[in-house]
This record gives structure tokens, sequence and C-alpha cells, in this order.
């Protein structure tokens, strides 16, 4: 039994959720997004509310069920209030700034890496603070995620990119013997 898929989404003022056989699209002040709902699932939409129902109770439709829910969630909240991804650069010499449409990072290495920001995603540096905000929840996290890993926190002096109040052990590091 999913709990997540049973729970139906209340659908917010100013967002308009259509659904056509297989495809549901969201639309609203800050975009819209288009999912193709899974064969084995159901979705009604009652006056201000999705209901997701199985088809039948097969190992696929119990997996997809949660899934679709969630998805279809993840769209309209991010079209209503969006993501957001905080990063912080911690490292003496490491900074960030944005050039036109690319994340300048300059990390400590020979030379400077410039990352090209997709579509649907607004980036803010402020030398080592980095925010990334858009409305699809996934894009937001693969962003925020790239850009983390040209430069992992490294253990022994915490130095690299981070997000926001990601904790971080250090260790000890090695000592002189007798």
């Amino acid at each position: 039994m999913s709990r997540i898929g049973n729970s139906p989404i209340n659908i917010p003022d100013g967002i308009n959720v259509n659904v056509n056989n297989k495809n549901i699209e969201v639309s609203g002040s800050k975009g819209s997004h288009s999912f193709v709902i899974h064969d084995n699932i159901k979705v009604v939409n009652e006056g201000n509310t999705l209901v997701f129902n199985r088809v039948d109770d097969s190992a696929v439709s119990r997996s997809m069920h949660g899934t679709t829910r969630q998805i279809i969630n993840n769209m309209i909240v991010g079209i209503s209030e969006g993501f957001r991804k905080d990063l912080e650069i911690v490292g003496v010499g490491y900074q960030a700034s944005i050039q036109g449409s690319r994340l300048k990072l300059q990390l400590g290495f020979s030379h400077d890496i410039f990352f090209d920001l997709p579509d649907g995603v607004n980036v803010s540096a402020e030398r080592t603070a980095i925010s990334i905000e858009g409305s699809d929840k996934q894009l937001v996290g693969s962003v925020a995620s790239k850009i983390r890993s040209f430069r992992k926190p490294e253990p022994y002096k915490g130095k690299g990119i981070r997000y926001k109040g990601e904790n971080i052990r250090i260790k000890q590091g090695k000592t002189v013997g007798e």
C-alpha cells in the first residue's frame, strides 16, 4: 500500500492542471511542465484536488503509484513556489562569479572553470556563495550537484564546494611518530 500515492494533491490558486488521457500539463506564473503518466496509473481531477489510482495491484503499478504522485506534486510546487539550493565555497582564494550565462569558478586549479548554465535555472553568485533557483526540482538538484563535483569538500581542511548547512567530518591527519 502506497501511503504517498494515496494522499491527494491540493491545487493552489493560480495553477492550471490539464489531464488529457496519459498526459498532464501544469502551468502557472513561473512557466509550465508536462509529464506522461504511466499506463497503470489513473489521475482524476476532482475540482481543486488530484487523486491517483492504480489500475491493478501488480508490482509495477505499486511502484509507479507514489512515484507519479510525487513527480506531479513537485511540478505543482515548482511552478507555484520554486526550488532553491544554496552552495558555499570554502578555501583561500576560492570564489565564483557570473559572466553572462556562464558561472566562473576559481577553485585552486591552474585554470578557471566555466560552467554553462542550462535554461530554466537562475544562478546568482557572490564570491563564496552560490544560489541556484528554478521550477524543476530535478534540474536544480543536478546543477547544484554538478557545481559541487568540480571541487568536493576534502576531509582534512574542509576546502571545496559544499551545500549550505552540510556538515563535513574533518579527519585528524598524520602525527609525528617517536
